[in-house]
């Protein structure tokens, strides 16, 4: 059989095998498998090519449009060049675990779609562009994960509240978390309430439930409002919870919001519901406990119940709980908390805050804990002002978080402070809620909400 050279000693093809660097052909079979086609690559390093199973090389080298949609393996790098594409299609597998690194010259654009879109089945470590949420995200083998939060401002909501009155609030104002001071017009609740609950998704904010009181009557709902946290605007109903509650606990992971407690009726029932789709809250088989008027701080995975009023003695309790908020279990002991009722909480991915409260005075303390490990409470500092009802939800970014407003006896305060959860010390003023009571003074028990907070999770 005759022998073909291309380079004096370089390179020789003999009965249909092929020899790199020598005149012999032991190295078997040279392939080019899947849609590459050796007149596709521009390949450097040639006399570095060794026996595998499809292309291996050591540096790979894509300098014009390239798409794979079979199998393919490289224990070198792949580069893709300026003004060039390198497509994995849906079909196509390519062997990564010696794979150094991919190089991309100018952009990466990973699979894109909404929530509802999500793989059924994800393989830990997908990423995937997640457009109803703006921004990058992966699965860690649990639930899905934000790189960043993009397209959140950092705005907060702060939605009806009550106070000295007797009518209560519907008024939504709004602050910019990253920036210091006083509130702004939003827009409007369809009813006067206060003691809502607050979650909320990087697109939604929704109220939920509350005491109503226009003046001449009263009631406690189980509505649930929503707003679009960018845009100003009335709420809009989204649906019905599964029962009436003011004061009641509630969190969310930016994709779905869960609720119980609270009074009238202590209700232990977890309710559960998608923020991305309008529809009533459903009975998820779960219960929690059997308190109301706490603090709630939640991660991405989990939300925690801190502290709270019971209708035994004694009145106040210490207990804090936890939940996986895509869990339809029972809530599970975290820990020991303090003997405060009417607190408020915050979180980031992280560091879960609680302050405020009374027992029966009212307390100027902060704690924290770190959401991922259970534990007690550490001290974090004090509040700006000594007082109770700071909001019920959630107003923080993944830097700052707010208290808003509140009650020093003998004194309704309109005092916003804000902490940071990077270091430990004491709350700073932020500026003022700016919303009035019909006499005149101010409200607080507002529900809060914000775009950016440790449920929607980001880095």
């Amino acid at each position: 059989m005759a022998t073909y050279r291309i380079g004096i000693g370089s390179f020789n093809l003999k009965d249909n095998a092929v020899g790199i660097g020598t005149e012999s052909s032991g190295l078997g079979n040279l392939k080019v498998e899947g849609t590459i086609k050796t007149t596709d690559l521009d390949v450097t390093g040639v006399s570095t090519f060794t026996r595998y199973a499809g292309f291996v090389a050591d540096d790979l080298n894509i300098n014009r449009d390239t798409s794979l949609t079979g199998e393919h393996s490289t224990i070198g790098d792949i580069v893709v060049g300026l003004n060039s594409t390198f497509t994995v299609s849906t079909g196509a597998t390519v062997t990564v675990g010696t794979v150094e690194s991919v190089s991309i010259g100018t952009h990466f654009s990973p699979p894109t779609g909404g929530m509802e879109e999500r793989p059924e089945v994800p393989v830990e470590g997908t990423v995937r562009y997640n457009r109803d949420l703006n921004t990058l995200e992966f699965y860690n083998g649990v639930d899905w994960r934000q790189f960043t939060v993009n397209g959140a401002s950092g705005r907060c909501l702060i939605m009806g509240g009550g106070g000295n009155a007797t009518a209560h609030m519907k008024t939504i104002n709004y602050v910019n978390i990253g920036t210091t001071g006083d509130s702004a017009e939003f827009g409007e609740l369809s009813v006067e309430v206060d003691g809502s609950g607050a979650v909320s998704s990087p697109i939604r904010a929704i109220n939920l439930g509350g005491a109503f009181n226009d003046g001449s009557s009263s009631a406690t709902l189980n509505t649930m409002e929503y707003v679009t946290i960018a845009t100003s605007g009335n709420a809009l109903d989204f649906g019905d919870l599964v029962q009436t509650v003011r004061y009641p606990y509630s969190a969310s992971n930016g994709n779905r919001g869960i609720l119980y407690g609270g009074t009238p009726g202590y209700s232990t029932t977890i309710n559960a519901w998608n923020i991305s789709s309008l529809g009533n809250a459903v009975d998820t088989g779960g219960e929690g406990r059997p308190h109301s008027n706490g603090g709630t701080v939640y991660s991405p995975t989990r939300g925690i119940f801190v502290s709270g009023y019971i209708p035994s003695s004694p009145q106040i309790s210490n207990d804090t709980h936890y939940i996986n908020i895509t869990s339809n279990g029972d809530t599970t002991d975290f820990g020991s908390g303090m003997y405060h009722r009417s607190n408020s909480g915050m979180s980031n991915n992280v560091r879960g805050i609680i302050g405020g409260g009374r027992n029966p005075t009212n307390v100027p303390d902060m704690y924290y804990i770190t959401m991922a490990s259970l534990g007690e409470f550490q001290q974090f500092g004090d509040l700006t002002v000594t007082r109770y009802g700071c909001g019920k939800g959630n107003a923080s970014s993944q830097t700052r978080g707010l208290f808003v407003a509140g009650y020093e006896a003998p004194n309704f305060v309109n005092t916003i402070d804000y902490v940071s959860f990077s270091s430990l010390g004491d709350a700073v003023d932020f500026g003022d809620s700016t919303v009035k009571m019909s006499d005149g003074t101010n409200p607080y028990w507002f529900s809060l909400a914000s775009d950016s907070n440790g449920g929607i999770g980001g880095y």
